[in-house]
């Protein structure tokens, strides 16, 4: 009898860990997790997509913040730079959403651009 409470507790603590690791990758990468739940709502994910597309996410956040954030590039190096950096995860991406949701996703994207575009002029 002991031996079944013991397997249930460590059945339970594995199931809990397991659970646990998606919150503990979106506490490394904070900007790839609200995306995430932005997207998935816009895009009516399901969860086995929105756990595919939280890694390509929180690959691309350092990458894109960085660009963002460099005040050295002129406006049209850093279109030019956060577009590549799109092209680049745009694949994985398709493979992960229906073609409806994918240009959804497509609309979305340039949308953000043009809005950092805007913020830009504007300031």
């Amino acid at each position: 009898m002991k031996h079944v409470a013991i397997i249930l507790t460590l059945a339970f603590c594995l199931v809990f860990s397991l659970i646990a690791s998606p919150s503990t990758a979106a506490a490394q990468a904070p900007e790839a997790a609200k995306k995430l739940e932005a997207l998935a709502k816009q895009l009516n994910l399901t969860q086995e997509q929105k756990a595919k597309l939280l890694p390509i996410l929180e690959a691309e956040a350092p990458k894109l913040k960085a660009i963002k954030s460099d005040t050295t590039l002129p406006p049209m190096q850093k279109l030019e730079k956060l577009r590549a950096i799109h092209q680049e995860s745009d694949p994985k991406v398709k493979a992960i959403l229906t073609a409806s949701q994918y240009e959804q996703w497509q609309t979305i994207r340039q949308q953000e651009i043009r809005e950092m575009m805007e913020k830009k002029q504007a300031q």
